[in-house]
Parts: structure tokens; C-alpha cells; sequence
């Protein structure tokens, strides 16, 4: 096990390149189940969720070849296994959205209730319900989401929940009904960027697809899909955080090879609190010289502030001038990193699904403790910007879903290092 040691205060600058994005990742490679003959699928990171979701579609009798530079060749090898098991679903979340291919190809799934990291509850009603509207019969039964659907057809349904409408879910259902008999209507889909690529991936693989990234999506099954070559779009996350990574510094950070659109919510709210942010085709530039104002934020579904870059955009907040009200709309038990962002100096309360910042000088360095993928990019921010030292363990979780990102640091002046956890422990240093 691994932590990062970081000796903070100083101000980042410069080009960092963004990679391709890991939740659009997992959902490609679970399409390419749907496929009779190999993908290949480009700017694929290498993280420790991919790997895992690339060890689930082996299991499921998919042959996968990784290449240079993120390529990925995915091949189907044995259509029988049809069981994503407890021993590996449980490690990642993301990995339920191989349900639907699953169901689209084989017509029979058991797939493990997914894990992941712990930020809430995260019910999959919303995945049972599209699929039932396609003619599945989906039941529980001792852990596992067990579904048949030999006679797979189109269908309406409406995807939004309590707290708006399901990424994973509304890709699931999309899945399926690309080789369901007859028209599918998807009502409250979700918008994201994710579900765009995946659109266009599976039109590749020549499916008939329109309407995604608006709430409505209309899918007219075909008899079959083949396979296909895609790249993956850029990570809209790892984006966001670099970009707040130079407004917390007072730095002048430039994020590359992204795409400026995709995080306009977060360009906007940088923009209220004063940093200095111009933008390009394929990059945005984030320059700040002196202490930001406080702003208050609000989660939403996608074009809104994505609730994954929430603990990233606590961490700027909590050395803003002022008080703050962040409001978490999509997981409301999503505030793991206010105790150890406290420990560093902040003044933060929670109140419910929302958080009070009020907004200090200056951080100072501490040892804490990562408890999800997010949280903990927000205490690197934190610690960034601290006075002192800091030492983050549990970086594992970092690791699902940010390539080398102590490297990527160190390129724009961060004393950020990756060093062996020997104690092993939660001692402090």
C-alpha cells in the first residue's frame, strides 16, 4: 500500500494533458460485449477500475489486448459465461452497466450487486425498471440481479429518480434495446457526456441511436452489432480538478487535450469566485494571483456541477473569502472528506445534504485519510496549498481513477511523492 507525502504552499504552473475518461471507459468496454467481432477502443487510462473491469469482461469470455498509448482490443471468445461474479463486482461500481450488453447478447445475465466506493446509497431500481420496460424478467435473488429476456423488445420508460436520472441506468437500458425488437424510447435519460460517447460507439457498431445527450433518447433495435474502434473522450473530472488545482495555488495551470464545454459549470463557478479562466478548441487555462471568494455550489446532473468534483471544489472553497453553502443534490451522504479537510485547518460543518464552509487563510499540512476515488482528490488539492507537510494514505483510491496523477503534479511544480506505506497503519507521522 502506497501514500503520498506532500510538502505544500507551493504555486503550480503550467501544461498538464488530460487523459481519456474512465466512466466512459467501463461503459465502452461493457458495449463491446454487444459486439460479434472485435473493438478497439483508443485512449483507454490505465487505472486500477479498467483493469478490473477488463478482468470481469475476461471472466465473461471476452478476449482483451492492451497496447501502447491506451489502446485496448476487446474480442469476444466464449458467448456461454454469462455471471459477473460477487469476488470481482464487488470491488467496482461502474461494473453493473455489463447488465445490459449481457441481457442484448446472451439474453441471460446474473450479475453480482456492484460495490465501489462508499459514498452513499446507490440503489440499481432505476436499471431494473428500464430493463423490465424491454421484456426482461429481472429479479434479486441471493445478491445477484438475475435477468431473462428471450424475447427482448422495445419499449418506453422514464429513468429519473429522487435525484435525477441514471447514468449507468439509462446506458444499461440503452444497451439492451440496441438489438431489442422494435423502438425504444428512453424518457429523463441521462445527458452526460459519458452516455454521448457511448451513443456514438455503439452507431459505430451500427446500432440506430438519436437523441442522446438530451432527455430524450429513441433507440430502434437492430438484429446484431460488430465491432468497432472508438476513442474515448477526454475526462471532464481529472479536467475540473487540475483546473481548481491551480485556482487553490494561486497558480497559472493550463489542462490540454480536454474539452472546455464539458466543464463550463466549473468554468462558470471559477469565474464568480474571481480566478482568471480564458479557454481554447481543446484546453482551458485557470490563473489566479490572490485569495478567491466564497461562492455557494450546488450538484446537479450533467450540464450542472458534477457531484465528482465536489471534494475538490470543497477543498478551493474552504480557503475562499467568506462562507460557502455547498448543497450535494446526487449523493447526499457524499461529505467523507469534511473531517479530514477539518483536520487540515478547515472550518467546515455539515448540515444534512449540505456543508457550511466558512472560509480560512491559509490550510496547514496533516496527515489524512482517503476514503473514496474523489475525496482523496480533494485532499491532494488540500494539501497542495497547505503550509507544511502532508501525508494522504490509502491512495489505492486515487488510483481508480486518476493515471499517475503524483506525476502530473510534479510537472506544474508540485513536492507531491509516492512512497510505500510501510507501517501500514493509521498511525500518525
Amino acid at each position: 500500500m502506497d501514500k503520498f507525502v506532500i510538502q505544500g504552499g507551493r504555486r503550480l504552473s503550467g501544461k498538464v494533458k488530460i487523459g481519456g475518461a474512465k466512466n466512459a471507459a467501463l461503459i465502452l468496454m461493457a458495449a463491446s460485449i454487444l459486439g460479434r467481432s472485435k473493438s478497439v477502443i483508443r485512449r483507454v487510462p490505465h487505472l486500477s477500475d479498467v483493469v478490473m473491469q477488463g478482468k470481469i469482461l475476461q471472466e465473461l469470455g471476452m478476449k482483451l489486448s492492451f497496447g501502447q498509448g491506451g489502446r485496448l482490443e476487446v474480442e469476444p471468445e466464449d458467448s456461454a459465461p454469462s455471471v459477473a461474479p460477487y469476488k470481482l463486482v464487488r470491488k467496482l461500481r461502474g461494473s453493473v452497466c455489463v447488465l445490459g450488453p449481457l441481457l442484448g447478447s446472451r439474453r441471460h445475465v446474473r450479475v453480482s450487486m456492484p460495490g465501489g466506493c462508499i459514498i452513499g446509497t446507490r440503489p440499481i431500481d432505476l436499471h431494473v425498471k428500464g430493463l423490465r420496460a424491454l421484456n426482461a424478467d429481472v429479479r434479486v435473488e441471493h445478491g445477484y440481479v438475475v435477468a431473462d429476456a428471450p424475447d427482448l423488445r422495445g419499449g418506453e420508460v422514464y429513468m429519473g429518480g429522487p435525484f435525477g436520472s441514471t447514468v449507468l441506468g439509462t446506458a444499461n437500458v440503452m444497451m439492451a434495446a440496441s438489438v431489442a425488437k422494435g423502438r425504444t424510447v428512453i424518457h429523463c435519460a441521462a445527458c452526460e457526456p459519458e452516455i454521448q460517447d457511448l451513443a456514438k460507439f455503439l452507431n459505430k457498431m451500427g446500432a440506430r441511436i438519436r437523441g442522446a445527450g438530451s432527455p430524450t433518447i429513441t433507440i430502434n433495435g437492430v438484429k446484431e452489432l460488430h465491432g468497432a474502434e472508438h476513442e474515448v473522450i477526454p475526462d471532464r473530472i481529472e479536467a475540473i480538478t487540475f483546473m481548481l488545482a491551480g485556482a487553490i495555488t494561486k497558480g497559472d495551470v493550463t489542462v490540454t487535450h480536454c474539452r472546455p464545454e464539458h466543464v463550463s459549470a466549473a468554468i462558470d463557478k471559477l469565474q464568480e469566485m474571481g480566478a482568471a479562466v480564458t479557454k481554447g478548441r481543446n484546453w482551458v487555462r485557470v490563473a489566479c494571483n490572490r485569495r478567491l471568494k466564497a461562492a455557494d455550489m450546488t450538484t446537479l446532473p450533467y450540464p450542472g456541477l458534477p457531484t465528482d468534483a465536489q471534494a475538490q471544489q470543497m477543498a478551493l472553497l474552504s480557503v475562499s473569502n467568506g462562507t460557502s453553502v455547498v448543497t450535494e443534490k446526487v449523493f447526499p451522504d457524499r461529505f467523507m472528506h469534511i473531517a479530514e479537510l477539518n483536520r487540515m485547518g478547515a472550518d467546515i460543518r455539515k448540515e444534512g445534504p449540505t456543508a457550511v464552509v466558512v472560509g480560512v487563510p491559509r490550510l496547514s499540512g496533516a496527515p489524512v485519510m482517503a476514503s473514496d476515488l474523489r475525496a482523496s482528490a480533494g485532499l491532494v488539492l488540500a494539501a497542495l496549498a497547505a503550509k507544511g507537510k502532508s501525508v494522504i494514505r490509502r491512495v489505492y483510491h486515487i488510483d481508480r481513477g486518476y493515471e499517475r496523477i503524483e506525476e502530473k503534479f510534479k510537472v506544474l511544480n508540485g513536492r507531491i511523492s509516492r512512497v510505500p506505506d510501510e507501517t501500514g497503519s493509521d498511525d500518525e507521522e
